[in-house]
């Protein structure tokens, strides 16, 4: 309760106000601290950003993107930003429901709602500031992980050298630069039955938008059904082989990726989950998919751009 009152002291709407006059309860997240708080019958979440955040995410940044995406009618509208230490308050999207890994798979017309939303974002006019570039930020990781002393799951090292053939081919068959969310966990997803919102841009930049659908689909636990009917509403039809093979390649690299994002969190002892747990079943993860049959025939058709 004192770290609600104490933020939102900082915000300028709800400077002096007394306390009871102010509503609030908890809502989820992993790395940061969101609550829901009403004021006057307006409602709004304020985001306390996690401690050490700041190290590997940059709050000019997202507070940036943040606006952009509200602007381009794809998220919340950000009331409050403090770049210093990432303190935001924005509107809370009433009549909505955030989704889950449980409920993407199950509720009618998720996937292709959350594709429009995604694809809304991407061609969307004005650019994101930050480019996301897959490789420079497994780098980054790796060294910010080697100054905390942190142990990386057996066989991490080999993995990325076999990733030496997708950077390749994406080196050769670069996408479109587009606004990208880069990060869509099913939580970040509020749908209203008819349409979906995003929220939370930490790690939002200019990037292949195809990442946001591959990310999508692995962080839902898209199947063959889930991922077809994802990928023909972005395309409004019929998906060719190299755009969907971009997309599964992207599925296996952002488990690459977030396995590193979990050895963080689990070096700085962030309590919210087994971090350690999660990291090594992503990366158990990407090691099957690229280890299947088909995933270099993924690739092949990446790069003949078929």
């Amino acid at each position: 309760m004192e770290e609600v009152f104490e933020n939102l002291a900082r915000v300028p709407q709800f400077k002096g106000v007394p306390r009871e006059h102010i509503a609030w309860e908890q809502l989820g997240g992993l790395t940061n601290r969101n609550y829901k708080v009403t004021l006057g019958g307006e409602a709004y979440v304020l985001r306390v950003a996690g401690e050490g955040t700041s190290e590997y995410i940059d709050r000019k940044v997202e507070a940036h993107n943040a606006r952009v995406a509200a602007d381009a009618g794809v998220s919340a509208e950000v009331v409050f930003f403090d770049t210093t230490d990432g303190l935001m308050l924005c509107r809370y999207l009433d009549g909505t429901t955030t989704m889950t890994p449980e409920t993407f798979p199950t509720t009618p017309g998720a996937p292709a709602r959350a594709a429009r939303v995604l694809k809304r974002m991407h061609e969307y006019g004005q650019p994101f500031k930050f480019r996301f570039e897959l490789f420079s930020m497994i780098d980054d990781y790796l060294g910010h992980l080697a100054k905390l002393g942190a142990t990386l799951p057996e066989g991490y090292h080999d993995v990325v050298g076999e990733a030496e053939a997708v950077r390749r081919v994406l080196d050769a068959n670069p996408g479109t630069l587009a606004p990208c969310h880069c990060d869509p966990l099913c939580e970040n997803f509020l749908d209203d039955g008819e349409r979906m919102w995003l929220v939370d841009w930490e790690y939002s930049g200019m990037n292949d938008p195809i990442w946001d659908l591959g990310d999508l689909s692995v962080e839902a636990g898209f199947g063959e059904a889930e991922d077809r009917e994802m990928m023909e509403a972005y395309c409004g039809g019929a998906v060719p082989p190299a755009v969907f093979g971009r997309m599964v390649i992207y599925k296996a690299m952002c488990d690459l990726l977030w396995t590193l994002w979990g050895l963080i969190q689990h070096a700085n002892d962030n309590p919210a989950e087994d971090f350690w747990a999660y990291a090594v079943e992503r990366f158990e993860r990407c090691k099957a998919l690229m280890g299947n049959q088909g995933f270099g025939g993924h690739l092949a058709a990446m790069d003949s751009g078929s």
